[in-house]
C-alpha cells in the first residue's frame, strides 16, 4: 500500500488503499483461510445434507425437496456469518494491538472512518467470495435447486454484514481477546445451529422464538431459502432486508466512533 503524501485522498480512494493492503496480504497467505472458510461450511453440507440428509424424507418441512437442497441457501448464510466473525474479531484486536497495522495506517492522510470503510469494504469481499465458492461446490454436488439460489450471495452477505459490523465497533474497544471465546460460544454457535438452518424455528419451545428473530442468522436465512424456492413475499422480504440493514448502520456508526476514539485521540 503506497500512501501519497502532502495531500488529502478521497474517502473512497483512501479505503480503497487499505483494501489493497489487505489484498497484498492475503494473495500471498490465502491458504491458511481454505479450511474455515471454505473447507468447514462444505463438510457440513456433505456430513449433514448428504449424509444425514439421506435419512430425511422430502416433506412440508423441507418444501417438498431433498433435505441438501433445502439445507444449501441457508448454509450460506451460515457460511457467511462465520467467516464474519472471525474477520472481525482477532484481524480487528490484532490491528490495535499486536500488529498495530491502524496505528501506522493513520500516520498517513489516511483518517480513522477511511480505516474503518477500508476494512468493511474488505469484509464484503471476504463474505461474497466465500459465499461463491461454496455455492459453486454446493453446484457440483446436486445441492442447489434452480438459479434462485444466485440470490442468497447479496443476503447473506447483508447477514454476514448485520453481524459483522456491531462486532468490529464492539473489537475496537477491547485491549484483549478473552471475550471472544464468549462471542464464538454463546452467540456464533447458537445462531448456527437454531435459527432455521437446519431444522424450522418452529420446533424450538415457544420462549425461544422471539430470541431467533433478532439474530441476523435467521433473517439471512428466510431471505435466502425464500428466494432460492420462491417463496419470499415482498413485505416479508422488505422487513428482513431493513432489519439487516439497519443492524448494520448502526454498527457503521459506532465503530466509527470507536475507530475516531482510539486512533485519532
Amino acid at each position: 500500500m503506497t500512501v501519497p503524501t502532502g495531500r488529502v485522498l478521497s474517502p473512497l480512494h483512501a479505503a480503497w488503499l487499505c483494501v489493497e493492503k489487505h489484498w497484498a496480504w492475503y494473495r500471498r497467505n490465502w491458504r491458511a483461510t481454505v479450511i474455515s472458510n471454505f473447507l468447514q461450511p462444505v463438510l457440513f453440507l456433505v456430513a449433514i445434507g448428504i449424509g444425514f440428509g439421506s435419512q430425511v424424507q422430502p416433506s412440508e418441512i423441507t418444501g417438498g425437496v431433498p433435505y441438501v437442497q433445502y439445507l444449501a441457501p441457508a448454509l450460506v448464510v451460515i457460511t457467511a456469518i462465520q467467516n464474519a466473525t472471525f474477520e472481525s474479531t482477532y484481524a480487528i484486536l490484532s490491528a490495535f494491538i499486536w500488529q498495530k497495522t491502524f496505528i501506522g495506517i493513520v500516520a498517513t492522510p489516511i483518517t480513522p472512518a477511511q480505516v474503518l470503510y477500508g476494512q468493511l469494504i474488505w469484509i464484503v469481499g471476504r463474505l461474497l467470495s466465500g459465499c461463491a465458492v461454496f455455492l459453486v461446490i454446493a453446484a457440483l454436488l446436486g445441492a442447489v435447486s434452480g438459479p434462485g439460489v444466485l440470490l442468497a450471495l447479496p443476503f447473506a452477505t447483508l447477514a454476514g454484514m448485520a453481524f459483522s459490523a456491531p462486532i468490529v465497533a464492539f473489537s475496537a474497544t477491547l485491549d484483549k481477546p478473552d471475550s471472544f471465546n464468549t462471542i464464538f460460544r454463546f452467540v456464533l454457535m447458537p445462531m448456527t445451529l437454531f435459527t432455521g438452518a437446519f431444522f424450522p424455528v418452529s420446533q424450538l419451545p415457544d420462549w425461544l422464538e422471539p430470541l431467533v428473530w433478532i439474530t441476523p442468522a435467521w433473517h439471512g436465512i428466510e431471505l435466502a431459502r425464500g428466494a432460492t424456492f420462491g417463496t419470499l413475499g415482498f413485505l416479508p422480504a422488505l422487513g428482513h432486508v431493513a432489519f439487516l440493514a439497519v443492524l448494520t448502520a448502526v454498527g457503521i456508526v459506532l465503530a466509527r466512533k470507536y475507530f475516531h476514539r482510539r486512533l485519532a485521540m
